[in-house]
């Protein structure tokens, strides 16, 4: 199994600070908290640490631990952080063949402070990552069986009609988690390409960022679901999409993703697990109890590892369960990648999980 991942790669510079180092403020009518850092002011922090990141980049590394022959088109300034990226490439068996140099700005980079939770707060830089344009697609890089984007943003966003032809034009599987800016600068070109997509992967927020467009051509519906007898409704089911003074019903935001045409949408919801659609149900597969010692990155590992298992043939059950533990392994981390799974690894634990892990399934309602 051949794949190429594309979009950004990234240098993190990582801050655990200790909790009663750092104030935080929890809003009582919003879902937000905000941590508080004194102006002028040195906060002791508990480690400093640097690693390689970027969607593309978390998601080739793992691909290739899961047996994967992955290469990864990404743009990178012509300074030390690139070397860093390569280093890391090159140890994981990740080809580097598509990877373009660009002078115009530095490797991007990113700094994250992580505290109480754990859920960092995250400044980027996102420098090279902005370049990427239509004349970096070569034609051979798309000769494989799965293509997988990460979000892209500034210029690189306006490639993505470009990287779609291409990969459909070679016949390759797409599979795509565009990410919240994407879906809001350019959402209309995402959605002009749907019906070209066989995996979109988002979370419960940036569907809602779908939500109006949705709405405005097929309506708010009321699409109903057949549920298993005794299966306990999750969250997300019951409260569906909003965006704004839109709202849109769970089975019906789903049912309005197969008409256009998507294969496969998959919608994560943090610990309440995670959805897949398909033309033929709907699964949701809890998530894992896990120690977290850092959230960056796991979605990244539960989409491409959702990817990468359907592209090499897994139920959409199987291949829920599989992306959930894995990225269960990757919050038990800081840092992006050293929590990622090997195939043995993943198998092991998706067998043990099995009954920790049960699959809701339902059937639209005719």
């Amino acid at each position: 199994m051949k794949a190429l991942c594309i979009g950004g790669a990234m240098i993190d510079t990582i801050a655990i600070v200790d909790s009663e180092r750092i104030e935080r403020m929890r809003m009582t009518n919003a879902d937000k908290d905000f941590l508080l850092i004194e102006e002028g002011r040195k906060v002791e922090a508990h480690e400093i640490s640097t690693h390689v990141g970027g969607g593309a980049v978390n998601a080739a590394v793992a691909m290739a631990r899961q047996g994967l022959d992955v290469s990864v088109l990404v743009k990178l300034g012509r300074d030390a952080r690139a070397e860093t990226v390569y280093k890391v490439l090159m140890e994981e068996g990740v080809s580097t063949r598509w990877v373009v140099r660009d002078g115009r700005a530095p490797t991007g980079a990113s700094v994250m402070l992580s505290s109480h939770d754990r859920n960092a707060a995250i400044f980027t830089f996102r420098g090279a990552n902005t370049l990427l344009q239509e004349a970096d697609l070569k034609a051979e890089a798309f000769a494989i069986d799965l293509v997988y984007v990460s979000s892209l943003s500034n210029e690189s966003a306006d490639a993505f009609p470009a990287i779609m032809a291409q990969a459909k034009q070679a016949g390759a599987m797409v599979a795509t988690n565009p990410g919240i800016r994407q879906l809001a600068s350019r959402g209309g070109a995402l959605q002009e390409h749907l019906k070209d997509i066989d995996i979109l992967a988002i979370n419960a927020t940036e569907a809602g960022a779908m939500v109006p467009a949705l709405v405005a051509r097929f309506g708010e519906g009321r699409a109903g679901l057949r549920q298993e007898t005794g299966a306990q409704t999750p969250r997300l089911v019951q409260l569906g999409f909003t965006s704004g003074t839109h709202d849109m019903s769970f089975a019906s935001f789903f049912a309005a993703m197969r008409e256009l045409g998507t294969r496969y949408t998959v919608v994560t919801d943090g610990r309440h697990g995670a959805y897949v659609g398909s033309a033929e149900a709907i699964f949701h597969c809890p998530s894992l109890e896990a120690r977290v010692a850092g959230t960056a990155g796991a979605g990244d590992a539960f989409n491409s590892t959702f990817a990468a298992q359907i592209a090499s043939g897994a139920a959409p059950g199987d291949a829920l369960r599989a992306g959930i533990i894995n990225a269960s392994s990757v919050v038990g981390y800081i840092d992006t990648q050293s929590g990622l799974l090997k195939a043995d690894e993943l198998a092991r634990r998706r067998t043990e999980a099995a009954s920790r892990l049960p699959i809701l399934e339902w059937r639209q309602a005719a």
